[in-house]
């Protein structure tokens, strides 16, 4: 469902324009609600999107939130893309968290304006506008988004060099802003690819990330590209960039051989082409290294590392160590990593997730001529490396989970609490639903909200065929739902609504909440302050979200400030029958929280629902008692 800050309003523009059919097209709009695509290439004057600040730095669910603010201008190489889907990655846990970079302070203290973070560093979107120096890609292009950014004037890159040794390079919708957690994104032209046309939006989006910064590890560095036959050991194989290495190795002719933390991963290794599994668990010597003159301790340290040695020769069936090590837990495993990859071999490593104080033996680094090797995301080459291999089917993104545009705090959440599925994940933005391939899906699905009448379809494909305008395809309400001409009602939602609201304090416990849904027979409670205003809302989602990986004392702490949803969809008093109508059905909703504005605050004072509404239609009175709660 969608989700708005509560009492914001959608309005059309002023300005109908004659559509070159001979009938006017429907007014074109400032803002659109989440999954009500605009028509391709006309780019409305404000977005929905989640934001963090600097004031409400800390868990995902409490530093993210849903703001109205207007879109950005692409520059002279820079694209405006329309958000089908979002890829979920941990870099904006961390920006939620404020550390280990204040993300928003670097860059005003840079010189930049906005004292907002929109994260988002994977993507997937139509192309809605291009600045007048890009020639890769045009508007309507279906794309998909690789976070490498960087300015196209830096010294390294206009002599032919690697962007990513440049001093301008940035992680988008991580160092830089304007991420893909909005309806629209704004990207340098380099940044899209082609998507890949079997891939659904919401999978398209779950890759680029951690398959390109697989790749770079994996082929950037010779003469330590992975080659046919080599061992390659990895590291969280089950993880967002294992599983994305498995495959690259397998590609390649390598034998991916996976770390994991569970037994219940090792089938899934082993599907995407692992040749066998270790178990961390299975052993104890995790850490940094002892010194050398503690002989108690490194003797004790050598027996655990070489028994893990010797578990990659039993994967094998033979005694050969591996020839690549793809690293990234960092300060725990890297003496591990050094002591068994074999002679003359590579070390790579991008990240540090348990601790950044690695050590290692230097006797087996010179002695045995190993290479330990620092690498970085991913520049254009690489990145359309691991786009072919997506698009050839050889690489398969590994999408475990996709959440709603609501559920993107708790998407956050689940990865910083650890318990996050295997694999990786995404949010559905502009998409209507899951599922949906390309443009040509979306409208469709888009028709079980707005009917295309068959005199718009083909001025559509004219438009697109002749690159028109596209201010003159548009979509119509669907026939039977009054929302304008002779069905038009301007009663107010104060007429027709059902009198109070349940709710509940933001210090209710969750048991409370709980038990208030099953007695009221409803499927969510607004959430209210001290003074009765509302502040968000708790669903029967939020309440099994809540119980995910919780032992039951732990969800009896729990209050309804803790799990809800901060914001809500509302209506005033004063709004029209019509709108209300229009707000529903867009948005998918059976009813809409209907709220007396109090200055700044909203206070609920009822709910109207389509029941309401046809009961109106249909000449009944509005009952007198309270609402239904059903």
């Amino acid at each position: 469902m969608d989700v708005l800050p509560a009492g914001v309003a959608i309005k059309s523009s002023v300005a109908i324009k004659p559509s070159s059919a001979g009938h006017r097209s429907e007014p074109l709009k400032d803002l659109y609600h989440v999954g009500e695509m605009p028509p391709i290439g006309h780019v409305p004057k404000q977005m929905v999107a989640w934001l963090i600040r600097q004031e409400r730095f800390g868990e995902p669910t409490k530093a993210f939130q849903v703001e109205v603010l207007d879109v950005p201008e692409p520059a002279d190489d820079e694209v405006l893309v329309y958000v089908m889907a979002a890829g979920v990655n941990y870099n904006n846990v961390w920006a939620a968290l404020g550390v280990p970079v204040d993300v928003i302070g670097a860059r005003l203290k840079a010189g930049e304006k906005e004292p907002f973070h929109i994260g988002g560093s994977d993507g997937s979107g139509i192309v809605y506008k291009v600045g007048k120096d890009v020639t890769n890609v045009k508007v309507g292009d279906e794309v998909v988004i690789h976070c490498g950014s960087w300015d196209r004037n830096d010294p390294v890159v206009t002599a032919g060099g690697d962007p990513m040794f440049g001093a301008s390079f940035r992680i988008w919708g991580y160092e830089t802003n304007w991420g893909s957690f909005a309806q629209f994104t704004k990207v340098q032209a380099h940044q899209c690819l082609p998507k890949p046309k079997h891939l659904t939006w919401e999978a398209a989006a779950a890759y680029m990330l951690v398959g390109a910064t697989a790749y770079r590890m994996l082929h950037a560095w010779p003469p330590h590209n992975v080659q046919m036959d080599d061992v390659v050991l990895i590291w969280g194989g089950a993880g967002g960039l294992g599983s994305q290495a498995i495959q690259i190795v397998k590609a390649a002719g390598g034998i991916p051989i996976a770390v994991i933390s569970d037994e219940s991963k090792v089938d899934f290794c082993l599907s995407l082409g692992a040749k066998g599994c270790i178990n961390r668990k299975n052993f104890n010597h995790w850490g940094m290294l002892p010194h050398w003159k503690d002989t108690v301790g490194y003797n004790t340290w050598l027996k655990g590392v070489r028994t893990f040695g010797k578990a990659i020769w039993d994967v094998l069936g033979e005694r050969r160590s591996p020839r690549i090590v793809f690293e990234h837990p960092g300060e725990t495993t890297v003496p591990t990593s050094m002591f068994v990859c074999d002679t003359g071999g590579m070390v790579v490593i991008c990240a540090g997730t348990t601790g950044y104080n690695a050590t290692v033996d230097l006797r087996y680094l010179w002695m045995r001529q190993k290479r330990m090797q620092g690498s970085h995301f991913a520049n254009d080459e690489q990145a359309t490396g691991i786009n072919d291999l997506v698009i050839a089917g050889k690489v398969d993104p590994c999408l475990s989970q996709t959440f709603s545009w609501g559920e993107l705090p708790q998407a956050h959440q689940l990865m910083y609490e650890n318990r996050h599925p295997h694999g990786n994940m995404s949010i559905l933005v502009g998409a209507v639903s899951a599922g949906l391939l390309n443009t040509a899906d979306q409208r469709a699905a888009m028709r079980g909200l707005y009917e295309i009448t068959p005199e718009v379809a083909a001025e559509a494909e004219k438009a697109e065929k002749a690159e028109m305008e596209p201010e003159d395809i548009y979509a119509r309400p669907r026939h039977g739902i009054p929302a304008g001409g002779e069905f038009v009602d301007q009663r107010p939602a104060g007429e027709v609504m059902h009198q109070g609201v349940i709710t509940c304090l933001e210090r209710t416990t969750v048991d409370e909440v709980a038990r208030s849904m099953v007695e009221n027979h409803i499927h969510a409670v607004v959430v209210v302050d001290a003074q009765g205003y509302a502040v968000g809302v708790v669903s029967q989602t939020d309440m099994v979200m809540a119980r995910q990986g919780r032992a039951p004392a732990d969800v009896a702490h729990l209050t309804a400030v803790d799990i809800m949803t901060p914001d809500l969809i509302t209506c005033t008093l004063a709004a029209s029958v019509s709108d209300v109508i229009t707000t529903m059905t867009r948005h998918r909703i059976h009813r809409l929280v209907v709220v007396q504005e109090e200055g700044e605050h909203l206070r609920p004072v009822g709910v109207i629902s389509m029941t309401d509404i046809i009961r109106q239609m249909m000449g009944y009175a509005n009952p007198a008692a309270p609402r239904d709660p059903a």
